[in-house]
């Protein structure tokens, strides 16, 4: 089992996996907020791609919210489970798409801060994070990224669940994982630097590869 010294060293692994795509004019590495920007971040320097992000909040069901029933993206994208969303009422459903949007446009405003809305059009998207536990996020990303008109959807991530590598592989065109080890735990036992990322670095990673 491979333990990263940080999200650095991971996103130089991973970006020798996609070393396929480099220099490939229509390809978009998208960091999923916030822990996969600095791995994307990586990835895109050495693929020589251009860097953003992808904001997409979860819409957990409110008496278990680590469930989700739907998740919303940019440019108002909502992408529902309608089995899940068919217990719930239409007020509950209302109260936490008004809460999760409001969190969706704050952190849109602060990442974007005057770059224009993420267009994907008939690109490759490559949907970056730092690990997959459950692959609900990373679901929800591909799922967004189709709507946003992607024409070919990748997910890269240094290392994931089984599980979540299954169904992430039935979701999008392609999923890269550096390993998959049996007894999976928690994406932070696999890195030796695991602290939290901030808003700043997220905006000074933009900044950099804008």
């Amino acid at each position: 089992m491979r333990i990263y010294r940080n999200r650095d060293e991971a996103g130089r692994i991973l970006a020798d996996r996609l070393a396929g795509l480099t220099g490939q004019r229509d390809v978009t590495v998208l960091g999923l907020v916030r822990g996969g920007v600095p791995v994307a971040q990586v990835v895109a320097e050495r693929l020589g791609t251009p860097l953003d992000v992808l904001v997409v909040r979860k819409l957990g069901v409110p008496w278990a919210s680590e469930v989700a029933f739907g998740a919303l993206g940019p440019n108002g994208v909502r992408v529902l489970n309608e089995m899940v969303a068919a217990r719930l009422t239409p007020e509950d459903i209302a109260e936490v798409q008004r809460r999760e949007q409001a969190e969706l446009e704050r952190r849109e405003r602060l990442y974007r801060a005057g770059r224009p809305p993420l267009e994907l059009t008939g690109r490759t998207a490559v949907i970056v994070d730092d690990g997959l536990a459950t692959g609900a996020t990373a679901r929800a990303a591909v799922a967004v990224s189709r709507q946003l008109g992607a024409r070919r959807v990748v997910v890269a991530v240094p290392v994931g669940s089984q599980q979540a590598f299954e169904m992430l592989s039935a979701e999008a065109d392609e999923v890269i994982c550096d390993q998959r080890p049996v007894d999976f735990g928690a994406v932070s036992q696999y890195y030796e630097d695991f602290r939290e990322v901030s808003d700043d670095e997220v905006t000074e990673a933009l900044s950099a590869t804008a």
